[in-house]
């Protein structure tokens, strides 16, 4: 499945390369600073086109995003698949924890201003509901940058469909909060069979003086990595058998 959406992102880049391409002036933010988000109205601009990018949707961008100043790599010690370049003058912290099965990594600027967060497994006992996880990471994320207050609600979806023995749940919210933007995103699977939950999360905040240009020289340079490479597997389980050939992809014990 990871090997299928890789495809479709590049055949669109390829579509985009040949009918798309702006050699006008300006940064990649200032070009796309007119753009609209296809669900939701509220925002504009690096925004719009970041936030329809976190719903798995096409983004006309002309070439794929690089990060423009290379700084040090990172491979979690636990699964090589997640590993990049970051920017320079950012620090990459993994995320371990052998109760949960989580496996992550924090990636955060010198200066603490700006996140990139990435869970992309992680199980907990039984349904956990789609608004506490996500709940989880807004306070996490705000927590870090001193706000206990209410965030502005800029962008919202909850989505979910049912596949079987799982019930799938995807939610995001865009927000603001005492001058920082962040973008929070989870997924869930709740396996009946097993009662377990299975997620993935993504955190990326920033200034919002800077957020826009943060999508471009940061947030989609980092996860763009993780979509291309033959050695980008998904493992969901972590049971050693890439979710392509594992008949049942969150469940360690069968494949």
């Amino acid at each position: 499945m990871r090997t299928l959406k890789t495809l479709l992102l590049f055949f669109f880049f390829v579509a985009t390369l040949s009918c798309s391409k702006d050699d006008g002036p300006g940064t990649q933010a200032e070009q796309f600073a007119n753009f609209n988000s296809q669900i939701c109205n509220t925002v504009q601009g690096p925004d719009a086109l970041y936030w329809d990018y976190a719903h798995g949707l096409p983004i006309p961008l002309a070439e794929p995003p690089l990060i423009a100043n290379p700084g040090a790599q990172f491979i979690h010690s636990q699964y090589p698949a997640l590993g990049f370049t970051m920017p320079q003058g950012y620090t990459a912290t993994e995320v371990l924890d052998q109760q949960t099965a989580t496996i992550g990594v924090n990636v955060i600027r010198n200066d603490n201003a700006a996140v990139w967060r990435y869970v992309p497994t992680s199980t907990f006992p039984g349904p956990v509901a789609i608004n506490d996880l996500m709940a989880f990471e807004i306070n996490q994320i705000m927590a870090f940058h001193g706000f206990s207050g209410n965030p502005q609600v800029l962008c919202t979806t909850t989505k979910t469909t049912n596949n079987g023995d799982l019930i799938t749940t995807f939610g995001a919210r865009l927000i603001q909060f005492d001058n920082t933007t962040a973008l929070v995103w989870a997924n869930s699977h709740v396996s009946q069979s097993l009662n377990v939950t299975f997620m993935a999360a993504s955190v990326s905040s920033g200034p919002t003086a800077e957020f826009d240009a943060l999508v471009f020289e940061t947030f989609l340079p980092i996860s763009w990595q993780l979509l291309v490479g033959p050695e980008r597997i998904q493992d969901s389980d972590l049971d050693g058998v890439p979710d392509e050939q594992d008949n049942f992809p969150f469940d360690p014990n069968r494949q």
